[in-house]
């Protein structure tokens, strides 16, 4: 028998709660916003800006894109971590996806609030 010994290491299980609990989110807010359009099928430019006029939308849907970036790096960490055996490459493509999440994140807050 295998005595294994854990020493500090989780050994994935943080990156897989931090993918479901995305999803979740994710799943929550598509429902929401699938549920709005279906209740209002004829949505022009006023009706989305009164949409997104409302504070808990704008914080909503800014939870809903910080979702989908931490889901995305896992998802690609997990990738890149399995198919790029060079330890250089693997540097290089986690800081450029990093520095793409981070603007994406400054982007949206951006769009959202109108800074």
């Amino acid at each position: 028998m295998v005595n294994r010994v854990v020493v500090g290491a989780h050994y994935g299980l943080r990156d897989w709660i931090i993918q479901r609990v995305a999803a979740v989110v994710m799943a929550a807010g598509s429902l929401a916003l699938g549920g709005y359009l279906l209740l209002n099928p004829h949505l022009g430019y006023v009706g989305w800006a009164a949409l997104f006029s409302s504070q808990a939308v704008r914080t909503f849907a800014l939870l809903f894109l910080l979702s989908l970036y931490s889901h995305a790096w896992v998802g690609i960490r997990d990738v890149v971590m399995d198919y790029v055996s060079s330890a250089g490459a693997r540097l290089v493509i986690y800081v450029l996806v990093i520095l793409a999440l981070v603007l994406y994140t400054i982007w949206s807050v951006q769009v959202l609030w109108g800074f």
